[in-house]
């Protein structure tokens, strides 16, 4: 009681004494410093248990304690999530994007803190997922917990849970463009002038706050060796079209992967057996699959000789096997979405982003190399077109190529490279747009027509609720009704409509009093006509679980003014009227168009 009354306290004190346009700038702070204290707590946690599992491995020969580490981790992480947070945690941006659409903007408070535990654990014994997902979802978490506190309306709500996002991503990578780019195309939030600043402010505090704790030094680093010239764009066309086709094997294969686990959804040790098993064999067999795969990353953006490059080998099977580098890379490459699958499908918690970083990376080495080996033409540096690999595969991945973009130039400082990063970035887009339509993290929602988009109308639709339009104060006859009684409804009624239910509520058809008119008022007859004798069939039904785009779609081809609602089971739960509908649908309009 004594903490409700000082909230309340400081939230009249804010009303009196600060406009809502500054307070929202010193929340947008707020996250973002937040955000980046996650960001960096994650990162020394994974860290710190990485080297405290590793630092004694020997380089030069495989250690088959990365059979034991990734099964331990998903473990304790399926223990925490299972007894602790008991709630579903995965799928971070996915979970942001339905908080977006379907839930007010409103995330759970756990949220603000039990994503960074469980992925700590589980990279950390080396699960072969990214940190960046649930660092996300923290920051996004952070600002819609606090806007919650301060009563902030639902456009607000989204706003902060941008700039919870948007922190999250700069102080990851210090990256603040990519940040505000990330928020706009992946969270699919509009840059009107109201949401751009109080973003911006939360990248930009993320990033300086990052810089504090971490120092200057970048999560990649990367020197420009070789210029990028003109005659290379060939190459850069085809790596793009190259990432593009690696994308969609990496969200077709993660989706029948994710569809396998959840055959399995109610019994988790099974989960564990199948995903720490597959991890285990994975990781053992190819150790750069351990943790994000950052390290395997530096060593391709930064090697000058094969000798740097024949350290990927280190502590696996093909360790001084140098013939093996190629298709160690390659398979490497394949086996990571079955990797990040199993660490997600067997109980552990971490995204995609990393991984489609490492993907990308590899993609680029992988594609180069075997260009000037077989000589096909101009020279491609590695390094530059793994780097450039790295943005196209986010690009095709995320259906986001400025955030791809714009990523990896703050990340490595590559802005030397910045054309060929768009050619890459683009055509890969380009590419992946012809077979999927969605993002990875869109696709699921989009499938239940749940995905906000930047279409204004689809957006508001997306917005709407269903139960918010329905009128449930209806009045309903019984098919044996007479005429008499019928009237007395009538007069009692707010629409020209009548429901004809059976003694379970069950929809058997309507009265139109418009239809009925002639004998409405005719005395006489009042005992001659039943209700089943003057009902129709409605001009249509609307299930209680369609989207707001049926809804909208059902009334414009019927030209009706109600329409029922109904449960699977035709039960009438109430009415929709046209009106009613469309009014919320214009302030709605209205207040979306709002700076």
């Amino acid at each position: 009681m004594e903490q409700d009354s000082w909230i309340v306290r400081l939230h009249n004190w804010r009303v009196e004494h600060v406009s809502d346009k500054m307070f929202l700038l010193i929340l947008a702070f707020i996250v973002g410093l937040l955000a980046a204290v996650a960001a960096y707590s994650l990162h020394s946690i994974i860290n710190l248990i990485a080297s405290l599992l590793t630092s004694q491995f020997e380089r030069s020969r495989a250690n088959w304690l990365y059979l034991v580490y990734p099964v331990v981790g998903i473990y304790l992480t399926s223990l925490f999530v299972r007894y602790i947070v008991r709630d579903d945690i995965s799928h971070g941006i996915t979970r942001i994007l339905y908080a977006i659409s379907s839930n007010k903007s409103r995330l759970k408070s756990h949220n603000t803190w039990s994503s960074v535990i469980a992925s700590a654990i589980t990279i950390g014994f080396g699960g072969s997922v990214g940190a960046e997902a649930p660092i996300v979802l923290t920051g996004s978490a952070i600002g819609s917990n606090l806007g919650q506190l301060f009563h902030m309306d639902r456009k607000t709500l989204m706003t902060l849970v941008g700039c919870g996002a948007a922190g999250a991503i700069a102080g990851i990578f210090k990256a603040p463009i990519a940040g505000l780019v990330f928020t706009l195309e992946v969270l699919l939030i509009d840059m009107t002038m109201s949401s751009l600043l109080p973003i911006l402010v939360s990248c930009v505090t993320a990033t300086c706050f990052t810089y504090i704790f971490s120092g200057d030094a970048a999560l990649f680093t990367f020197h420009l060796d070789n210029e990028w010239t003109v005659q290379r764009v060939p190459g850069c066309l085809l790596l793009g079209i190259s990432c593009g086709l690696v994308s969609l094997y990496f969200i077709r294969t993660m989706s029948f992967a994710e569809g396998i686990f959840a055959r399995f959804k109610d019994k988790p040790h099974v989960r564990l057996a199948i995903g720490g098993t597959m991890l285990s064999l994975l990781i053992f067999l190819f150790p750069a699959l351990f943790g994000e795969g950052y390290t395997s990353i530096n060593l391709l953006l930064n090697g000058k000789t094969e000798a740097d490059w024949y350290r990927l080998l280190d502590n696996s099977l093909f360790a001084g096997h140098v013939t093996m580098l190629i298709p160690y890379i390659a398979l490497v490459l394949l086996t990571k979405v079955f990797a990040t699958s199993a660490t997600n499908g067997g109980g552990g918690c971490g995204g995609t982003f990393a991984p489609s970083l490492f993907i990308g990376c590899f993609s680029g080495f992988l594609f180069s190399r075997l260009w000037n080996i077989y000589e096909i033409g101009v020279y491609l540096p590695e390094k530059n077109f793994a780097l450039m690999g790295m943005a196209g595969v986010m690009s095709g991945v995320m259906h986001a190529p400025l955030t791809g973009i714009f990523l990896i130039a703050e990340l490595t400082g590559g802005y030397s490279l910045l054309l060929p990063l768009m050619i890459v970035s683009v055509s890969s887009y380009l590419t992946i747009i012809i077979f999927e339509p969605h993002s990875i993290y869109g696709s699921r929602l989009a499938k239940e027509g749940k995905l906000l988009t930047h279409h204004t109308d689809h957006a508001v639709l997306t917005l709407m609720n269903l139960e918010s339009v329905i009128d449930h104060d209806y009045m309903a006859v019984s098919p044996d009704m007479e005429l008499g009684q019928i009237v007395n409804q009538v007069s009692r009624s707010r629409s020209r409509v009548l429901p004809v239910t059976d003694s379970g509520g069950m929809l058997m058809g309507e009265i139109d009093i418009m239809h009925i008119r002639k004998v409405l008022f005719r005395i006489e007859l009042y005992h001659h006509f039943k209700a089943s004798q003057l009902m129709e069939d409605p001009v249509s039904t609307l299930l209680d679980t369609a989207p707001m785009t049926t809804v909208m779609r059902t009334f414009e081809q019927t030209g009706a003014e109600w329409l029922p609602v109904v449960d699977t089971d035709k039960r009438l739960k109430g009415y929709i009227s046209r009106q009613r509908l469309y009014t919320l649908y214009r302030k709605m309009v209205h207040d979306m168009s709002e700076d």
